[in-house]
């Protein structure tokens, strides 16, 4: 059996030994695809793989035609908008992702570029501090509570905010649960992290998704 690795984003040296030791361990064949930059030499790499993990590429319906032998996609993340699962389920392939695997790197990262924004990007002036700050935080899955932990650890003034997740839960780590997306946008800055478009527009709203693509953020 082959699993093709192929990411044009290559992951990190630790992450790539890793998969190689399990996958080489199961008595499997190992292939990597990086940095390949053109979808012809993605065409070609799947022809002879049993299963394929990625990133953010994109599978589609004529990289699934180039890959006769292929049983299953892993997108390593929580989305899978790059994968054309009608295609997918065509060809008789299993699409999984991985949900929460990379949550906690998200978190942090959102963390190191509030530090940035307040700092007023490390320009040479004062700035200011997260401590004593209100942090909301709409849609309190994997990532969120990373989030919220953390901000814990900053001494932010946490509120959250989620339609699916009930307010126990939310209150139960220690976060203020509120009742809508305009009570926690009235109330603080916020962040927000949904795992694909459509989730997006229900946890959102159409219109407020719509103008975060155009590049217009809410304060």
């Amino acid at each position: 059996m082959k699993v093709l690795v192929a990411t044009d984003k290559p992951f990190a040296k630790v992450a790539v030994d890793g998969i190689r030791k399990e996958i080489e361990a199961a008595g499997y064949e190992l292939a990597l695809l990086e940095k390949y930059g053109e979808k012809a030499k993605l065409l070609d790499a799947v022809k002879d793989a049993d299963a394929i993990i990625i990133r953010s590429d994109i599978i589609d319906a004529e990289v699934l035609d180039a890959a006769k032998q292929l049983k299953i996609v892993v997108r390593a993340g929580a989305g899978y908008d790059n994968v054309d699962l009608e295609a997918a389920t065509a060809h008789n392939v299993c699409v999984m992702n991985t949900p929460g695997q990379n949550s906690n790197a998200v978190a942090e990262l959102a963390f190191g570029l509030m530090v940035m924004a307040v700092r007023n990007m490390y320009n040479g002036t004062s700035g200011t501090e997260l401590k004593g700050k209100k942090l909301g935080i709409h849609a309190y899955g994997n990532v969120g509570r990373n989030v919220a932990r953390i901000a814990k650890g900053f001494g932010m003034e946490i509120y959250a905010y989620d339609a699916f997740c009930p307010k126990e839960v939310i209150e139960n780590d220690g976060v203020k649960a509120v009742g809508s997306a305009e009570e926690l946008y009235a109330t603080c800055a916020h962040s927000g992290y949904c795992r694909n478009k459509e989730l997006y527009q229900s946890c959102f709203g159409r219109q407020d998704a719509e103008r975060r693509t155009a590049g217009e953020h809410s304060p």
